[in-house]
């Protein structure tokens, strides 16, 4: 690989899957304002913050190609992102128990050389299991999922809320989807086997 890859997120999750890949990369967390504009859908929000996200952290590297990522999680038609806390949590999580909930999870691959953007949304949808509040509650208390949309953890004990799972890229649903980037990595000369 003759471009140096970044990856434009700080979450521990994106960086654990691209790992998966076998691949050198940095990171670098970019700041964007992730508001939600009035009127956007949820496809439109998520390819914007992708977008936005790997303009942001090419701004100092002319030369490299950018790897970004947003996700919603789409319950009844109303976005709903990170809970940033307990209560936000158990809010998220009564609302999602019982229904399919659609995660939308956005990837930007940005060749800062030659100005070429690959976007893409993949949608992976989780059907809940009809959950009482002391399910909740007990999950909530052992994992803490607070910055992760939806207020679970698939790849750890969020699996147990779960009736089933549906989608083309489990890795979509904790936060980078690989299949799709392989395919966007190949599209710029890069095979990663």
């Amino acid at each position: 690989m003759n471009q140096p890859l970044i990856l434009a997120s700080s979450s521990i999750y994106r960086r654990e899957l691209l790992t998966k890949l076998g691949l050198v990369f940095s990171c670098i967390s970019p700041n964007i304002d992730e508001t939600l504009i009035i009127g956007e859908s949820p496809e439109s929000l998520v390819i914007r913050l992708a977008k936005e996200k790997a303009l942001a952290a090419a701004h100092d590297h002319d030369a490299a190609l950018v790897i970004a990522s947003d996700q919603v999680a789409v319950i009844n038609g109303q976005i709903v992102g990170k809970p940033g806390d307990h209560a936000h949590a158990v809010e998220q999580l009564t609302a999602a128990s019982g229904q399919a909930v659609l995660f939308l999870t956005s990837l930007a691959l940005f060749n800062s050389r030659s100005g070429h953007i690959q976007l893409e949304v993949v949608p992976f949808t989780v059907h809940f299991r009809q959950l009482n509040s002391d399910e909740i509650e007990n999950y909530l208390q052992k994992e803490q999922p607070y910055q992760c949309a939806g207020s679970f953890k698939s790849e750890a004990l969020g699996i147990a809320l779960f009736e089933r799972l549906e989608g083309d890229d489990p890795n979509a649903l904790v936060g980078l989807p690989l299949i799709k980037l392989i395919e966007m990595l190949k599209n710029e000369g890069i095979n990663v086997i």
